[in-house]
């Protein structure tokens, strides 16, 4: 890996301060680290740069591939994803507990299709709460 590479990487992880930008969840709380990952993939156009790179926990980077949108559970519409670039995490989703309630169809899109209440993640949050190391 070169060094431009290795300083981008830093400097995604540095801005994400080691927390995934879907889940909340900080990379030291997980066993698989966290990924550099193209928010929109390469080979739809995707560039390797600071605006197109998010760090992503491995469940949240291993649902997502390389999809851009789903549709949406409530009216079947064809909507993008969350984007940690464009879009404000506090503006799609609310923390209720240790579920993510999703607020908007790009949050419910993307709730469902990375499954960030699948019970398992849910218990996970649940035990980071009880030992304040989550959100």
């Amino acid at each position: 890996m070169s060094y431009t590479a290795e300083l981008l990487r830093r400097q995604v992880r540095d801005r994400a301060t080691e927390r995934c930008e879907y889940c909340h969840v900080r990379s030291m709380n997980r066993l698989k680290p966290h990924e550099v990952d193209h928010i929109y993939a390469e080979k739809h156009g995707g560039q390797t740069n600071e605006n197109n790179l998010c760090l992503s926990c491995y469940y949240c980077n291993h649902y997502k591939g390389s999809d851009l949108c789903s549709l949406d559970p409530e009216t079947g519409t064809l909507i993008a994803l969350y984007h940690p670039r464009q879009d404000h995490w506090e503006e799609h989703f609310r923390l209720t507990g240790a579920t993510i309630i999703p607020l908007t169809a790009s949050g419910r899109v993307t709730a469902r299709l990375f499954r960030m209440n699948d019970l398992e993640r849910i218990l996970e949050r649940e035990m980071l709460i009880r030992l304040n190391l989550y959100p």
